[in-house]
């Protein structure tokens, strides 16, 4: 296992991460207990999980067990100074979280202190925000995104007065290290220039959707994440399983996430057949196991800190950890470009 310095912190995270979004409702507290020792056993030594989680599905009934059953491990083990742990504010939506109202200074606080409680602990080594109040075009709304409707000048005050709630809780040692997710490059740009200009806590790292199926993050937001060291944490790195081959002819395997969430949030449509098959020949031609070629690819782009996946069963725990012995030859990796041009963009 390698690991990569994660922004301009002092924390070094592995190149792979624990995801815990089916925590409480795919996986039970054994099958999680079983995932995180297995991972450090494995040399994985970061874990990520939200105050919005479980998902698959999201529900208020289940809400906060993935931090519940991370906080139970913590405490029974004893392992804490082991993990660095990663937790997230869920923001402007689901209702059953403090009413779906944004992330403010009132509620960054409350759900820090939230958090701490369900997981057990002291303190927070990264803290992020979920989604941008100002919205968001992750998660296929890049398909109809209007920045028309923002406001530059109460965006710029709101992080402002996150970032002020962010160096109380610093200041605390409540937070060791502060963090995005389905963020824009403006949005990014702006976090870190009020960060400089007000002499606040900056955010290192930023957790988007990135895999071989979903590249936006490799031209604005690579640049700027290369030049002002923001690490990325890429989740959904197989797709949600597509890249697998498991949901191809119109297949939905039973307890799978595709036979949850219906049409696996935009992602499963006409295109996606083709774009699975041309990624399953290539690791066909270099005898790999194709999730296995997606997670050592993530290894390969410069501005990755850690790729995060989840497991519903040992199997795909496994064969997730075993991808760090993979090394992507010069030949493959060409392969790869050459599917990622003829299907760019395939959700």
């Amino acid at each position: 296992m390698k690991y990569n310095k994660l922004g301009q912190t002092d924390l070094t995270v592995s190149e792979l991460c624990l995801g815990t979004m089916t925590w409480g409702t795919q996986n039970t507290t054994a099958d999680a207990f079983y995932q995180i020792e297995t991972s450090l056993d494995a040399g994985i030594n970061f874990i990520d999980t939200a105050e919005l989680y479980p998902v698959n599905p999201i529900s208020g009934l289940t809400q906060g067990e993935s931090e519940r059953i991370l906080g139970n491990w913590l405490a029974q083990s004893g392992r804490r100074d082991k993990v660095i742990v990663a937790t997230k504010i869920s923001g402007s939506g689901p209702k059953h979280i403090r009413d779906g109202v944004g992330i403010s200074h009132e509620s960054i606080m409350s759900a820090v202190d939230a958090s701490l409680k369900s997981l057990k602990t002291d303190y927070i080594d990264l803290y992020q925000l979920h989604w941008p109040n100002r919205g968001s075009y992750h998660f296929r709304q890049n398909w109809r995104f209007d920045p028309t409707k923002q406001n530059k000048a109460e965006t710029l005050d709101h992080m402002a007065e996150v970032l002020e709630a962010c160096a109380l809780l610093k200041k605390s040692g409540k937070v060791r290290a502060f963090g995005l997710s389905n963020e824009s490059a403006w949005g990014t740009a702006n976090w870190l220039r009020l960060s400089e200009d007000l002499s606040l806590p900056r955010m290192d790292s930023i957790q988007n959707e990135y895999s071989l199926m979903c590249r936006m993050f490799d031209t604005d937001l690579a640049e700027l994440c290369h030049n002002e060291e923001v690490g990325l944490l890429s989740f959904s790195p197989l797709a949600t399983g597509i890249l697998s081959g498991k949901y191809l002819d119109g297949a939905i395997p039973e307890g799978s996430r595709g036979s949850i969430v219906n049409g696996l949030s935009g992602r499963l449509n006409s295109r996606v057949e083709a774009t699975t098959r041309a990624y399953m020949k290539v690791a066909n031609n270099y005898d790999l196991d194709t999730c296995q070629m997606a997670l050592a690819w993530c290894r390969t782009r410069p501005f990755m800190a850690s790729a995060i996946f989840g497991a519903r069963t040992n199997e795909q725990l496994h064969n997730a950890l075993a991808s760090i012995y993979v090394t992507l030859s010069d030949e493959c990796i060409r392969e790869i470009e050459a599917v990622h041009k003829l299907h760019p963009m395939p959700y």
